[in-house]
């Protein structure tokens, strides 16, 4: 049976990072890179001209930026899932992609292998945090003013605790970005279960999106190994 292929837009202001992503992203046989796009709203207009399964956006850009384009293409390309690309010393704008659609976040400086796993990720519904990003995150919400890391921490397990024992394992599985059907392989339920399940997660965590519940989950230290790919397909 042949793997689907997953259709990606590239959107960076630099020449050469679009040339590297693309570089990393077309030795995997199952990603097609269809266009790119050297700001926000060319991005936007060729989501909507080519409707990829993925839209790969640098974080910032000159005039309508990353984050202004990743709320654009949640209200009129649904269908297309943000991976937001990221450079250390931009929590901030992390924060506020959280609440704007991006659904993945890497560090340009990660490894190749992060990009390919992040793009399938997105690619299959889930949410993507890189190691290095959810490090970010968390260390920068507890710098934020709103609690030492340790209260934080806390706070975040007591929202998890909630949450009921189903609920909790799907979360950490969740949190290590895993699809509603990977999700379901590992607890061996169909995939309509876990995706109620995710719905009564965001609800109790008080969160708009799946990158949002994985940032409480890293917050809490209740995040599952990751499944390891058994080939070039999606897992």
């Amino acid at each position: 049976m042949r793997t689907p292929v997953i259709r990606v837009l590239i959107a960076d202001d630099e020449a050469m990072i679009r040339a590297g992503v693309r570089a990393v992203l077309t030795t995997a046989p199952d990603i097609e890179v269809v266009a790119e796009a050297a700001d926000g709203r060319a991005a936007v207009d060729l989501v909507l001209r080519h409707r990829p399964d993925v839209a790969v956006l640098d974080i910032r850009m000159p005039g309508t930026g990353g984050i202004e384009a990743a709320a654009e293409i949640g209200r009129t390309a649904p269908g297309t899932g943000v991976l937001m690309l990221t450079t250390f010393g931009e929590d901030d704008y992390i924060l506020r992609a959280l609440g704007g659609g991006a659904v993945g976040f890497l560090i340009k400086s990660g490894e190749p292998e992060e990009l390919i796993a992040g793009v399938r990720a997105v690619a299959d519904g889930a949410a993507y945090l890189s190691p290095k990003v959810a490090a970010r995150v968390v260390a920068h919400l507890a710098a934020s003013g709103a609690g030492d890391a340790a209260g934080r921490r806390s706070a975040a397990r007591a929202r998890v605790e909630a949450l009921t024992a189903r609920e909790r394992e799907v979360l950490t599985f969740l949190g290590a970005g895993l699809s509603n059907g990977q999700i379901a392989r590992r607890l061996h339920v169909v995939e309509g279960t876990v995706k109620a399940h995710v719905s009564a997660i965001l609800a109790g965590l008080g969160v708009e999106n799946r990158a949002a519940a994985a940032v409480v989950a890293h917050e809490a230290g209740v995040v599952a190994p990751a499944e390891r790919p058994t080939g070039p397909g999606r897992g």
